[in-house]
């Protein structure tokens, strides 16, 4: 089985999802975010991944990228292709299939909690978090996860997005917590270095959600087909 995972250069780990989705017996093709002229096609893929990004959907700067891969997954879900999209990967698929993304009334950086009245084993766990803008579901989707900032996760026909990471890893955090990222966490008055402490603990205990997540979203998937 193949997936394709679409993310930015440099950024593009598929962390705990990865990991899962390997020993599910997956091997994975990667498609750069800004490449689309490189990127590889659909044809012989069982799975789609998008992954996270500091992009926003609606910047001009990206408009083009953005607009590849609004065709991609477009084309994906005409083809009945699983998508298994995450933080912007999620707000993509909004704004692919009639939603909106917007800035949200406060962003969201390292662990919060998140509740769900349909798959509360599942999704209603503490998340790592790392976003700025919010996503509206589109009709043909169904709000399956929330907090007070917004929608948390929606799933569609063969479509699960999340604006949590389930994928997050202690390495992910820490190149996330370095650089840019240490500024953007004292903004909101997060120590990295805590926040990457903190998050060992963390990590070990979501593991098994992911796991669980992705064997779900797969089972359910090839229920609709």
């Amino acid at each position: 089985m193949r997936a394709l995972a679409v993310g930015n250069k440099g950024d593009a780990d598929p962390g705990l999802v990865g990991s899962r989705l390997a020993e599910l017996g997956f091997s994975f093709e990667r498609n750069e975010r800004e490449y689309p002229r490189e990127w590889k096609p659909l044809a012989g893929i069982d799975l789609v991944l998008l992954l996270g990004s500091e992009w926003s959907v609606y910047w001009e700067s990206n408009e083009r990228e953005v607009a590849a891969e609004v065709d991609l997954v477009r084309s994906a879900v005409s083809r009945g292709v699983p998508i298994f999209a995450i933080c912007f990967g999620a707000q993509l698929i909004s704004h692919a299939f009639g939603g909106s993304v917007t800035r949200a009334a406060r962003p969201e950086l390292g662990w919060h909690l998140v509740s769900s009245t349909l798959y509360p084993d599942l999704m209603q766990h503490t998340w790592l978090q790392w976003h700025y803008d919010i996503f509206s579901v589109p009709a043909n989707m169904t709000v399956v996860a929330s907090n007070d900032v917004g929608p948390q996760a929606m799933l569609g026909k063969r479509v699960f997005a999340t604006q949590f990471h389930p994928e997050a890893t202690t390495e992910i955090i820490s190149r996330w917590s370095s650089g840019a990222g240490t500024t953007e966490l004292y903004k909101q008055d997060i120590d990295p270095k805590n926040l990457v402490e903190s998050s060992v603990e963390h990590v070990a205990q979501t593991a098994p959600f992911t796991a669980r997540l992705v064997d779900w979203f797969l089972t359910f998937a090839s229920s609709q087909a």
